[in-house]
Parts: structure tokens; C-alpha cells; sequence
């Protein structure tokens, strides 16, 4: 197995019903997910080498979840994150992770629930900067009217995967209409 030390970093590319997806690992930490053409993708020199996702466990438990997700059966993740930012973006981050599968909370929702009311403008910033999506449901944030608004993976990516959740959501979820 080629698993990295604690602070090497290493990627792998895997396929999703959304284009492919470029997973990074540093030690047995998942510290990023990130999408073509993402907006705030960092460099890819930074991903390290690049590693089959057979050899590394986090790689292929993440596959096998992020699969099971594509195919709805599953609605949560349980990795090993390690997510590096401030300290408002971590509780932003962490926020994100509460917002049920199938549902959206509006900016403004998200700001009350980390108990800064007028920092919506701010937590859509930590919301755009979010290293891990898909997992860290950051597609699950909309304008205050409903509409999709700013998702790094694009706005055709976000209305997908939220039709995809939708779809397959538990009946009784609260359902907020989206505006196109």
C-alpha cells in the first residue's frame, strides 16, 4: 500500500455521474474534493502525486460512499476529514454537514444557525471556499428567494445534484421550491 505520511499529500481522479472528480489525501485524511472547472480549485501541484484509489484508503472508501451517494443509498458521509481554514470557515463547514439530505436552508439560514445573523454575506464566502463538496453539502445553500446562486462547481452541477436528492429524499422532508 502507498498511503501517505502525515503531511504528504497525494490525489486521484475518480468518475461521477457529474464529470470527474479529483479526491486529495493528506496522511488518512480526506482534505479535498474537487470538481472540473471548480471555482477556488487550488493548484494542482498542490494535490501531490497521484495514487490509484485502490492503494489508498481513504480514496477507496470515499469512492465506494460518494458511489453509493450517486446511486441513493446514502445520504451522509462518514470519512476522515480534515478540513483547513479559519475559524468562522470551520463553522461554517461544520454547519453545512446539518442541513438535512434533500433539503436547503437560504444563506441568511445558515448565518442564524451559527449564531451570526448578519454574516450571510460572509458565510456564502466560507460556503464558496468549502474544499470537500458533494460531502460537505455546500450545493444544499440557496438565495434568499429559493434560486440557485454561487456553487463552485457551477450552477448546472448544484441544480443536479439537488434534483438528485430531492428525488430520492425521505417523503416528508421539507420541500422548498427552487427557483431557475
Amino acid at each position: 500500500m502507498s498511503a501517505a505520511g502525515a503531511g504528504e499529500r497525494v490525489h486521484t481522479v475518480i468518475d461521477s455521474p457529474y464529470d470527474p472528480l479529483t479526491l486529495v489525501a493528506q496522511g488518512e485524511h480526506l482534505v479535498g474534493l474537487y470538481m472540473v472547472d471548480q471555482r477556488h480549485r487550488p493548484e494542482q501541484s498542490t494535490f501531490g502525486p497521484r495514487a490509484d484509489a485502490d492503494d489508498h484508503p481513504v480514496f477507496a472508501v470515499t469512492r465506494d460512499q460518494l458511489q453509493e451517494y450517486f446511486a441513493g443509498h446514502r445520504d451522509t458521509f462518514d470519512l476522515p476529514l480534515m478540513l483547513r481554514g479559519t475559524a468562522f470557515q470551520q463553522r461554517v463547514w461544520a454547519a453545512l454537514r446539518e442541513i438535512p439530505y434533500g433539503e436547503t436552508w437560504t444563506y441568511g439560514e445558515l448565518a442564524h444557525h451559527i449564531g451570526q445573523p448578519s454574516a450571510s454575506r460572509a458565510v456564502g464566502l466560507a460556503n464558496g471556499k468549502n474544499p470537500v463538496g458533494v460531502i460537505v453539502p455546500c450545493h444544499r445553500v440557496v438565495g434568499s428567494d429559493g434560486s440557485l446562486t454561487g456553487y463552485g462547481g457551477g450552477l448546472e452541477r448544484k441544480r443536479a445534484l439537488l434534483e438528485h436528492e430531492r428525488a430520492l429524499a425521505p417523503s416528508g422532508a421539507e420541500q422548498q421550491a427552487l427557483v431557475f
